[in-house]
């Protein structure tokens, strides 16, 4: 049980962006991103991105870093993973 932040890779809008999930609920997910100032109109479905400059922040009020993959893998098993059509 636990809100997973994996490293930031992705570019957008001149900003490198991570992924934060909760492997336990959504209602933890949201209250953990409202911790750190991100509006729930930013929620992904799944996942909230969070910009580099507040990732330090997430790890420190508790955001655990891990690898994309195992963010993932965690987010499946606890049944939290969206499905995307393609």
């Amino acid at each position: 049980m636990a809100l997973l932040i994996d490293k930031p890779l992705w570019q957008f809008r001149g900003e490198k962006w991570s992924h934060l999930v909760s492997d336990e609920s959504y209602d933890e997910l949201h209250d953990f991103a409202k911790k750190l100032g991100i509006p729930k109109r930013a929620f992904q479905g799944d996942h909230y991105d969070i910009p580099e400059r507040l990732r330090d922040r997430a790890i420190e009020l508790g955001a655990v870093p891990t690898e994309s993959r195992e963010l993932v893998k965690r987010l499946r098993k606890a049944g939290l993973r969206k499905k995307y059509k393609n």
